[in-house]
């Protein structure tokens, strides 16, 4: 009587591979070319699927995660994402190509994620789930290709995240707008591109390539940088007094042209590059920590969330910032108290 065939154990394995029971737990592998006796493999999986893929003489990555990496590039969909998007993922490939690009996709399994997220990638265990979230996308493409029956990812859970409650409060903003003036032309922009933020309260990639026929004396004209559905969103953000006084000193900084970029690099005149807007606030926020301009870091996103808390405690309601309210509501509101009437 012949052995019952282990299906299970062959899953995610390359065509005319098996995976042999070992009495002893385990598995070994072997490979069975046409019309040839089969040839032994080994106990170690990722291995195996190497040997597989080098003795049909294809390419290196055919496979590996690293192929679908450069699938998941391909499709019109991958192109349509913001541009700030798009280098966050490559950013998030850059790690995640470290451990697993020449790794066989059907040889991963929930274990491997999870020491990923706990241990490899300890001391950033929010990024490590941005980078997971990347890699759950690549296996959805495996899946879709038939390259393997389910995604490891799902069945791992991510690392707990608490968010963000840096408040930057108006009394540390204003001594910092005061210095950075002061620091040269390129500083100039880029707190003027932090009061835009503080003040409008729109992401920087929405703002970052900003011109002047956007803006008038009444309205700034902008698009919400992330949409859902395939719809889009404009925002129509009204000029208080504060930020036309933001807007006045861009019109008045040397190279200003009425059809230019609002907030242009000094040297170039054209908008900053995201890598170089990135560079460049980097040097400037560490310049005024060791100045004891400020004591603690802020990103551009703090600065939204300055924008949302000063917004309620002026208005009395959340600004409109997101389709649910409640992201809004968690991700940016900061308020240190909370003010209602006795009865």
């Amino acid at each position: 009587m012949s052995r019952p065939r282990d299906r299970e154990s062959n899953k995610g394995l390359l065509p005319r591979m098996e995976a042999r029971p070992l009495k002893a737990g385990g598995f070994s592998y072997r490979y069975h070319p046409l019309g040839e006796k089969p040839i032994a493999l080994g106990r170690d999986l990722q291995a195996a699927l190497q040997q597989v893929l080098d003795m049909n003489g294809r390419s290196s990555d055919r496979g590996t995660v690293g192929r679908l990496w450069r699938l998941y590039q391909e499709p019109p969909e991958f192109k349509r994402l913001a541009e700030t998007t798009k280098v966050q993922y490559r950013d998030n490939w850059k790690k995640l190509a470290e451990r697993f690009e020449k790794t066989a996709a059907g040889a991963i399994r929930p274990p491997h994620i999870a020491r990923y997220l706990r241990k490899e990638r300890a001391s950033a265990p929010i990024v490590a789930n941005r980078e997971v979230a990347l890699l759950s996308n690549l296996f959805n493409l495996a899946v879709e290709l038939g390259e393997i029956e389910r995604n490891p990812c799902k069945e791992v859970r991510r690392n707990r995240e608490t968010p963000r409650d840096r408040l930057v409060e108006k009394s540390e903003l204003a001594p910092f707008v005061a210095w950075a003036l002061q620091q040269g032309p390129s500083a100039v922009v880029l707190v003027s591109m932090a009061q835009f933020a503080a003040l409008a309260g729109n992401r920087r990639a929405e703002f970052l390539k900003l011109h002047w026929p956007q803006v008038d004396d009444e309205v700034v004209r902008l698009q919400r940088a992330k949409q859902h559905g395939g719809t889009t969103k404009r925002e129509l953000v009204g000029v208080s007094d504060s930020l036309k006084e933001v807007l006045d000193r861009m019109r008045a900084a040397e190279g200003f042209s009425p059809m230019g970029a609002v907030f242009r690099a000094p040297r170039t005149g054209n908008p900053y590059t995201e890598a170089g807007f990135k560079a460049m606030w980097g040097r400037l926020m560490k310049k005024a920590i060791q100045e004891k301009i400020v004591e603690t870091r802020f990103t551009f996103h703090d600065l939204r969330g300055h924008y949302t808390t000063y917004f309620k405690l002026k208005f009395g309601a959340l600004p409109e910032l997101h389709a649910d309210a409640k992201t809004t509501a968690a991700v940016y509101e900061r308020s240190r108290e909370v003010r209602r009437s006795a009865l």
